[in-house]
């Protein structure tokens, strides 16, 4: 019975170190990892992913995961190359590329690539001023980047991406800063103000110009409307002159002299009704008068046409012949005459 009890038992534990066996060397690798096999101490390569088969206390697997990680730089004090200090901390996204060279080239990627980035920052910021370094942080990230990813290669780690969190310039510079940063605010209030007030009086000044030209073309339609108007209503007011005209000399074409002569005494009872002094010569008086200032008129003729003849000169007289008589008879023949 106890020899059974003690066959029991090593079988047992026979089961149980093959089983341990079979587990340790079956690995499960997941797709975002590799494991690198090391047999006797030389490299077999990279397995994965899937499962992997080691040899017990012969093979041994290093698992390196592929995907991006990223680590924090502590902040670093740099001096700039206008000597001011700084201080800055980032960040630095990295992945493996290839398995083998990041077990077999580095004992710890991630600390050199930490010591490479802070060596190659402080290079960085000891060439450029402090304006530049506080302006300039892609220009910074970009060249941090292209240096690291350029160093680590050969360890088959890929940098993606170096991102500065912060950067703390010293107090004194800090306030100056500040300062700085008031006073150009102040300034940009002032152009702003000043910008403001010209385009405001730029603005205004257009507008009044605008008005005066709109009010001078009011001014001008208006002087023509009128000048246009005056001119109608006296092409309007001759007109209706004219046909008065035209119609008072067609009525008195129509007046006969008896109208005429009460029209003659109702003006004289007008004017007589006047408290005025007036000296009034009636028509009739004028035709009396008319008699006299024809005589005078013909009087005056005949004493002009007197005074204009002058004496001739005489003239010496001739000799007149007197005709001679001839008898003729009724026939035409000339008669004898008598002694």
């Amino acid at each position: 019975m106890n020899d059974l009890n003690a066959g029991l038992i090593i079988a047992a534990v026979v089961v149980v170190l093959l089983v341990g066996l079979v587990v340790s060397a079956v690995r499960v690798v997941p797709d975002y990892q590799r494991m690198v096999v090391f047999r006797l101490g030389r490299c077999l390569g990279a397995l994965g992913p899937g499962i992997v088969f080691l040899l017990p206390v012969i093979d041994r697997g290093v698992r390196v995961d592929l995907r991006e990680t990223v680590f924090e730089v502590q902040p670093q004090t740099c001096i700039t190359e206008d000597n001011a200090t700084v201080s800055i901390d980032f960040l630095i996204y990295m992945k493996v590329v290839d398995a083998v060279p990041s077990v077999v080239q580095v004992v710890d990627f991630r600390a050199a690539a930490r010591g490479i980035a802070i060596t190659t920052l402080r290079a960085i910021v000891g060439d450029m001023l402090l304006d530049d370094v506080l302006a300039k942080r892609d220009h910074i990230n970009e060249t941090m980047r292209t240096k690291l990813d350029e160093a680590t290669t050969r360890w088959g780690i890929k940098v993606t991406a170096v991102e500065i969190k912060e950067v703390l310039p010293p107090r004194d510079v800090l306030e100056s800063m500040t300062k700085q940063m008031a006073a150009e605010r102040t300034r940009r209030a002032v152009v702003l103000e000043a910008d403001g007030q010209r385009e405001a009086a730029i603005m205004r000044a257009e507008g009044q110009k605008k008005a005066a030209i709109l009010q001078a073309e009011g001014a001008r339609q208006a002087t023509i409307l009128q000048a246009e108007a005056s001119r109608q209503a006296s092409i309007l007011g001759a007109e209706g002159y004219a046909l008065a005209l035209d119609k008072v000399y067609q009525v008195a074409h129509t007046v006969d002299s008896h109208t005429l002569n009460l029209q003659y005494l109702e003006t004289l009872k007008a004017l007589g009704q006047s408290p005025s002094t007036k000296w009034i010569m009636p028509l009739e008086l004028s035709n009396l008068a008319q008699p006299f200032s024809m005589i005078a008129q013909s009087l005056g003729q005949a004493s002009s046409v007197v005074v204009n003849q002058s004496p001739k000169a005489e003239q010496p007289s001739q000799p007149l012949i007197a005709p001679t008589a001839s008898n003729t008879n009724g026939n035409g023949h000339q008669l004898p005459q008598g002694n």
